[in-house]
């Protein structure tokens, strides 16, 4: 607890996995009370659109917009644009519905007027309702490259042309060691009343590394008075969503929630596995910075209860020198 013995929570997130804990956290913390930081390293342009998919999974979420059904896009989305544009002739591979393009489209016009991303993104959410402020980790770009078997791949075409198939050997962020927190990222990982850091159960190679890749985040995060506590995205040697699970074997890494434990090392100050792993407990060198429940959302239920442990745990930590 801060001295007003109110919480102050910044999560550091990426897409789905992230975005289910930053729903939890919403209906445990007021506005005030949480900064959600999201990884931009997936932005790209397409169709001159400035697409932002982890920023857009976390808005669509909080506002109750996801299509919980594919993990991504929007609910009762429509595909005319993108129907006609196949008919064009018009290379199709990521997929644009209607109601998303409007997004693209805002956003693209925010940015041409001279606003930052942080700025159209706040416009955005407050515009769908969300009251939480959600913010990109850098207005200026850094891009996620995949180093494959099949050579340098950006991220989308990895993940979403290639689906994943090529192996992976590596990761470049491009534009990283340049680019610059956003103000409203620097405020929050450098107030002295934090209570608390959630790395939430986003990809840690692809999600999370973006954001720990920029200059002055990793030593933020070592300074900080409050405790830096991770959520294993890998549940039982599996990821629960996307490809974490096999980046970590074609990187020869321990494919458990150990493995991950082991990537963030001395970032850490808590970790938070699943109830499926207690029995790792013991081969980890700090058990007593570990806390076991059920990190597996299913329902809106099990992302605030989630989000309750997680804060449950940061309190005790502070209680203790770490």
């Amino acid at each position: 607890m801060n001295n007003t013995g109110q919480p102050r929570v910044l999560a550091l997130c990426g897409g789905v996995g992230g975005a289910k804990l930053a729903l939890g956290l919403t209906r445990v913390l007021s506005p005030g009370q949480l900064t959600i930081v999201v990884n931009t390293g997936d932005d790209f342009e397409h169709f001159g659109l400035p697409v932002c998919p982890d920023l857009d999974t976390v808005t669509y979420t909080l506002a109750g917009l996801s299509n919980t059904e594919l993990g991504w896009g929007r609910q009762d989305e429509t595909w005319h644009c993108l129907e006609t544009l196949e008919q064009l002739g018009a290379d199709t591979w990521f997929r644009l519905g209607d109601r998303d393009l409007a997004i693209h489209l805002s956003r693209r016009s925010l940015l041409d007027n001279g606003d930052t991303l942080s700025d159209a993104t706040a416009q955005i959410c407050t515009r769908l309702g969300i009251e939480h402020p959600v913010i990109p980790m850098s207005d200026e770009p850094v891009r996620t490259m995949v180093e494959t078997d099949e050579g340098l791949l950006s991220f989308q075409h990895y993940f979403v042309r290639e689906q994943c198939r090529p192996e992976v050997n590596g990761f470049q962020f491009n534009g990283a060691a340049e680019a610059t927190m956003s103000q409203g990222f620097r405020k929050a990982i450098s107030d002295p009343g934090q209570s608390a850091i959630f790395i939430c159960p986003s990809n840690p190679f692809v999600s999370v590394a973006p954001v720990l890749a920029m200059p002055g985040v990793e030593s933020a995060l070592h300074n900080s008075p409050a405790p830096v506590i991770a959520v294993s995205p890998i549940v039982a040697s599996e990821a629960i969503k996307g490809p974490a699970a096999k980046m970590m074997r074609e990187l020869g890494l321990e494919l458990s929630a150990l493995g991950v434990y082991e990537h963030y090392g001395s970032l850490l100050d808590g970790f938070v596995l699943d109830e499926q792993d207690r029995g790792l407990t013991g081969a980890f060198p700090h058990p007593g910075r570990l806390h076991c429940c059920n990190t597996v959302m299913r329902s809106l239920e099990d992302r605030i209860a989630l989000a309750r442990e997680c804060l449950a745990f940061a309190s005790a930590l502070s209680g203790r020198e770490h």
